[in-house]
């Protein structure tokens, strides 16, 4: 007797027809574990199958199957299985610009926020699934005007421009010194980032800035130092860099670095996500 079998991972990414800097991605995963990780761009992620736990800022959520999980811009989260059996879903990553442009047809002024991470409305599960399945139907007409309607409906429905709570930060330096070290990190990502770089242009010892990232943003400096890394590949990538050029200029030790890291973010390769931007 055959022992049961477990279902395969498999990733697809592609490019929206009508908006090109829209990724769509459906995927299934069983052990894929995404790290910590941010996205320039908003999350929109319909779960299809089974259940997937993430955490979203200082918030620990489930996620499953016939719920739409929303992440904002600039925000950390991370993603594993909630179940044994995974989970599968339909994601596509709209940009501040799109949303802004959706928000202002509606009388607002800037983008929205999302305050809820996980959405149970049945009319946006829907919107959000035809939205998907539209993207890939070949009627770039009908994709345009199916994504168009599932971003308002979200934006009209759970859209919030109060802003997003914040948490108290006690010493309200290390937001201030967090900015200083975003702009060395982002002026050196090429070079060998230490710790006492980061100390000396904020003034303060390395044991601060440790305690600086951890208190405003809950992580350690490396996973920062990380995911601007791959944050910078996937610009370069997207822009046309080849995958060594890319890993390079973005401060990976080589590409197989770059791959590993990539793959923990996004659930795909970059050669995958290449040539969907080909």
């Amino acid at each position: 007797m055959s022992g049961i079998r477990e279902p395969q991972e498999t990733t697809q990414f592609w490019r929206h027809p009508r908006f090109r800097d829209l990724g769509m991605l459906k995927a299934r995963f069983t052990r894929h574990r995404y790290e910590l990780h941010t996205h320039p761009t908003y999350v929109v992620a319909l779960i299809t199958q089974g259940c997937e736990r993430v955490r979203v800022a200082n918030e620990s959520v489930v996620a499953p199957a016939g719920k739409v999980l929303l992440v904002n811009p600039e925000v950390w989260h991370d993603g594993e299985a909630g179940a044994d059996e995974g989970w599968a879903y339909r994601t596509f990553y709209p940009s501040a610009a799109l949303m802004g442009s959706i928000a202002e047809e509606l009388g607002q002024d800037r983008a929205p926020l999302f305050s809820r991470a996980i959405v149970d409305d049945r009319d946006i599960v829907q919107a959000v699934a035809a939205a998907h399945h539209g993207s890939a139907s070949g009627d770039p007409t009908n994709s345009e005007t199916s994504m168009l309607i599932a971003l308002r409906k979200l934006i009209l429905r759970h859209g919030d421009w109060g802003g997003r709570r914040r948490e108290a930060v006690e010493n309200f330096g290390s937001q201030g010194r967090l900015s200083i070290y975003e702009q060395v990190i982002a002026d050196n990502l090429s070079l060998d980032l230490d710790l006492r770089r980061l100390a000396e242009a904020a003034g303060v010892t390395r044991f601060q800035v440790i305690r600086d990232f951890k208190k405003v943003l809950g992580l350690t400096p490396a996973a920062f130092i990380r995911d601007r890394r791959q944050r910078r590949a996937s610009l370069l990538i997207q822009q046309g860099a080849n995958l060594a050029d890319a890993a390079f200029a973005a401060g990976f030790a080589d590409q197989s670095h770059l791959s590993r890291i990539f793959r923990s973010a996004h659930g795909m390769t970059p050669g995958m996500f290449r040539r969907a931007g080909a």
